[in-house]
């Protein structure tokens, strides 16, 4: 049989098409706008999505035996609201995971009802991309599309309701609405009403390899597939790339080095920092998982390459950097262009080269900014450390993950044995495999990773390189709160 998984982004939806076995058959993406009608703003047309996604599915589709698709996952970016009315009509474009606007909202749930008690409610404090403080916004500034809302979504489960007409979601998308009591997996009756919003306004609640349903006869028909076809839950982006990646179970991590960083690390029990300074989150294995966010990874090495450099052969910047220069850089870089989420949770913190001087050369500069992304994922990593978890590998992602250099820096850096998987499809492979447990063909998500994810290489720590790396990252981590004041 064969297993679709759908991937909905931020600017692209990105479908895959998996044998039984996880053999990758075919992948497809497809580009749409994002717009900005304010500074800080960032919107969607939810529309966009289903008519790309279909016809991305029909171009995957082509000269396929359509009668041997059994099932349909969906991963997508999480965090977004869209709001429908009695009749199923779109209120206002969806506002999106990376949109600012809600500031005043987010202060309002951290500071006047207070960190600790949205804690103990959610197992989160706020963060300004979250769903609850979009909610706040709509209803502050369009009190009349506030008054009008009958189902509240995520990206990901408009694309489902739109395929099979009904309305849920998944236990992982739903923990960052700061709407979810996510250790007990159940919305939350307070933040619900802090937030104005009626329980059937919200979706059901299920596990990301449940089947809600099958496809619609409309949707079917469109699709030329057969109405038999189920549609599982689905999962978050993050929750979906680890299933992808073998994250599963208790103690196996993830780094990702996209545009932003994360550290994923899955847990059979719920976990909290007293500090909030991680995520933590229901996983799409049935379980929990902490994360980290560093807001900007790969996207620190892009600026500096392509505007401050002015050059797209980043391979060529690193080939410079030399074995004598890890662990002995003396210019340090703080990678935060665009504020920061974990550990710091500082919308206002900028990044900053320090350390040159008369002798400092490119080389340093460029290898300075690939260190300081590893360092502040290995700020995420400590605080794992202090909770007890002893984790000793981790597999890696991304773009950035393409760099052997950048991989060789973070495995020294944190002291962990780096796994690259052989195949690094992401969000769209995990929810392909999501489908796959729904349909039966897997008895769990452990049993498919288990027999999906491969290992292409590993590499390992260097003990003197450790060394050198621990001593300049203690260095490197007072430079932040020496400078949050200025």
């Amino acid at each position: 049989m064969l297993y679709i998984g759908i991937d909905l982004g931020t600017s692209a939806v990105k479908l895959l098409l998996m044998e039984e076995g996880g053999k990758v058959l075919k992948t497809v993406s497809r580009d749409y706008p994002c717009a900005y009608p304010h500074p800080g703003w960032s919107e969607q047309d939810p529309a966009l999505w289903y008519e790309n996604t279909v016809e991305g599915l029909k171009e995957l589709l082509k000269e396929t035996d359509r009668s041997e698709v059994a099932g349909i996952g969906i991963a997508g970016q999480m965090h977004g609201l869209v709001l429908l009315d009695n009749n199923d009509n779109v209120l206002r474009p969806a506002i999106l995971w990376n949109d600012g606007r809600s500031s005043k909202e987010n202060d309002h749930l951290n500071d006047s009802i207070g960190r600790e008690q949205i804690s103990k409610y959610t197992g989160n404090i706020s963060f300004t991309g979250f769903t609850a403080s979009k909610l706040l916004w709509v209803k502050n500034n369009e009190p009349a599309v506030f008054s009008r809302i009958k189902r509240i979504m995520l990206p990901k489960d408009y694309l489902a309701y739109r395929l099979t007409g009904i309305s849920v979601t998944d236990y992982s998308d739903a923990s960052g609405m700061l709407l979810l009591d996510v250790k007990n997996r159940r919305w939350s009756p307070e933040m619900l009403d802090i937030c104005s919003v009626k329980e059937d306004m919200l979706p059901h609640l299920h596990e990301s390899y449940e089947v809600i349903g099958t496809l619609a006869k409309e949707a079917a028909e469109e699709l030329d597939l057969k109405v038999s076809v189920k549609v599982v839950a689905g999962a978050g982006d993050n929750a979906a790339s680890a299933v992808g990646t073998g994250t599963v179970g208790d103690g196996k991590c993830n780094l990702s080095l996209g545009t932003s960083g994360t550290l994923f690390i899955s847990s059979k029990k719920f976990l909290m920092d007293k500090h909030n300074a991680l995520h933590a989150f229901a996983h799409a294995d049935g379980h929990y998982h902490l994360m980290g966010c560093i807001l900007s990874a790969a996207a620190c090495n892009k600026w500096w390459m392509d505007d401050i450099l002015r050059t797209k052969d980043y391979a060529a910047e690193q080939q410079g950097i030399g074995e004598e220069l890890l662990g002995n850089n003396r210019v340090f870089f703080l990678p935060y262009l665009m504020g920061e989420r974990s550990p710091h949770n500082d919308p206002k913190a900028r990044a900053a080269f320090i350390g040159m001087s008369m002798d400092t050369q490119r080389e340093y500069m460029t290898a300075a900014v690939l260190e300081g992304v590893a360092f502040a994922l290995r700020d995420c990593m400590e605080i794992a450390r202090s909770l007890g978890l002893d984790i000793e590998r981790s597999t890696i992602v991304g773009g950035g993950a393409k760099s052997p250099l950048w991989k060789k820096m973070i495995a020294n850096i944190m002291d962990i044995s780096l796994d690259v998987p052989e195949n690094e499809e992401g969000p769209s492979l995990g929810a392909a495999m999501l489908s796959a447990v729904g349909c039966g063909a897997y008895k769990d998500v452990n049993e498919a990773a288990e027999h999906i994810v491969k290992v292409r290489e590993t590499l390992e720590p260097q003990k003197e390189l450790v060394k050198r790396y621990d001593e300049k990252y203690h260095i490197w981590r007072e430079y932040y709160p020496a400078l949050k004041d200025i």
